[in-house]
């Protein structure tokens, strides 16, 4: 597989926009299969993971269309059609590549009263089942069996119907599995303690303008009357706040300015919240985050100067896809803090790699570690386990003394587009290695 090799030291200056949410695409490509006419989405982000779904879909019957982009430009535009569905099996070589996977299980139930999808796979960050998916589908009459390591549901009647669901817990999936399946059942459903990431909103919103009648968008309750039939519909995907705070993190680190331009500023007010705490500042330009250079990064102690602690949890909390982000700022900054991630138990996991880099971090146990900084990092080869873990690297890397090399560099791809690319054209020193030749030749 391919790696990057990275020379730390050099801050990172200039403008950069934002890519269309990763969470957010992969939530709604799967809704073209709620209809037979055309579904188009436009800035959806150049990822692997986007191309895994495509094949996917593409497998089931779905035919896909992808606009010219300029060279240079983030972002596509791609066409998707669901006319004739030519399979409800989704196969275990699909799935296991990434958990997104099992959104075509509700919008295929609910179009064609049966879906066969095997379980999913993904990041190893630790254990998801998808419980809380099947019980808001039998909440809406679903016949649901488990076999062989794949998951059979079918509409007694060829066709769901509308009931209640409460989730014990919130779920960003099962939200979204739920919504899809519910905007095609016959009558009235009603989803409590529902999720309400921006990419549930997003879904929504693009429900909506497919006709769907959606009650409560934005809030934990959400009212769906179900529909015969959608239509097609062109929806633009939002941006992604994760890779917002991934490039704020990479500015703070660097020490350099960064303008980060194409945000949705009502979604970054947790993450700007949280890294202030570590001592990162930042402010909005209208649509744009300005991060200043040459900050000195100082934790901030909680009141009654008790250890900080930073915390993720469902929307509106901290994101839980940047906890790993966190990790990687919070070891250059002056202090120390707790960093409790609740919700995956193998999230923190990737910090024995900061540390062979010289990081000062305790692993407490699976879901606290205690860093304290700034630690002088240097160089290291090092393997990306998951997407985010991967950023954390690479941050850690451009911050570092030395030379770096990431290897499994397809787990970064997952969930950020042209990321080396993108980041020489800041002023980073960096540079893709193919598989097959593992000394590159830098620019300097």
């Amino acid at each position: 597989m391919d790696s990057i090799w990275i020379k730390g030291g050099n801050p990172l200056k200039g403008e950069i926009p934002i890519s269309g949410a990763k969470n957010a695409a992969l939530t709604l490509m799967p809704c073209a299969l709620l209809t037979e006419e055309k579904v188009t989405l436009a800035n959806l982000p150049r990822l692997a993971d986007v191309d895994t779904f495509s094949h996917l879909l593409n497998q089931l019957g779905v035919s896909t269309s992808v606009a010219g982009v300029k060279k240079g430009q983030i972002g596509r535009r791609m066409t998707l059609q669901a006319n004739d569905i030519a399979s409800t099996v989704a196969p275990y070589d699909m799935v296991r590549k990434m958990r997104a996977s099992v959104l075509v299980l509700g919008p295929m139930l609910a179009r064609m009263g049966e879906a066969t999808v095997s379980l999913p796979g993904g990041c190893a960050i630790g254990d998801r089942p998808i419980d809380l998916h099947l019980k808001a589908l039998e909440c809406m009459g679903a016949e649901i069996e488990l076999t062989a390591g794949y998951v059979k549901a079918s509409a007694p009647k060829g066709r769901l119907a509308g009931g209640d669901f409460s989730f014990p817990v919130v779920s960003v999936g099962a939200t979204e599995n739920a919504l899809m399946a519910a905007v095609l059942a016959k009558g009235k459903t009603q989803l409590f303690n529902a999720a309400r990431e921006p990419e549930i909103v997003d879904l929504c919103e693009m429900l909506v303008a497919m006709g769907a009648e959606i009650g409560g968008i934005g809030s934990n309750v959400l009212t769906v009357e179900g529909q015969a039939e959608l239509h097609g519909c062109e929806h633009t995907v939002g941006p992604d706040h994760i890779e917002v705070g991934s490039f704020m993190a990479l500015a703070g680190v660097t020490g350099g300015e960064l303008r980060i331009t194409g945000t949705l500023p009502g979604d970054l007010r947790m993450i700007r919240l949280v890294f202030d705490q570590l001592g990162l500042f930042s402010e909005l330009d209208g649509d744009d985050v300005l991060v200043p250079g040459e900050q000195q990064l100082i934790i901030k102690r909680d009141a009654g100067e008790y250890k900080s602690k930073i915390q993720d949890g469902p929307w509106p909390a901290f994101p839980a896809d940047l906890t790993s982000i966190a990790v990687a700022l919070a070891t250059q900054c002056a202090g120390s803090v707790l960093i409790h991630e609740w919700m995956f138990e193998n999230r923190l996991v990737f910090t024995d790699k900061l540390i062979s880099m010289g990081a000062d971090i305790v692993l407490c146990d699976p879901h606290r570690a205690i860093v304290t900084g700034p630690a002088r990092l240097r160089g290291e080869r090092l393997s990306s386990p998951d997407i985010r873990a991967g950023m954390s690297m690479l941050i850690a890397a451009l911050s570092a003394t030395g030379e770096s090399v990431i290897q499994n560099v397809r787990e970064i791809d997952r969930g950020y587009e042209n990321i080396d690319v993108r980041l020489r054209n800041l002023g980073a020193r960096i540079q893709r290695i193919a598989a097959e030749d593992q000394t590159p030749a830098m620019h300097t």
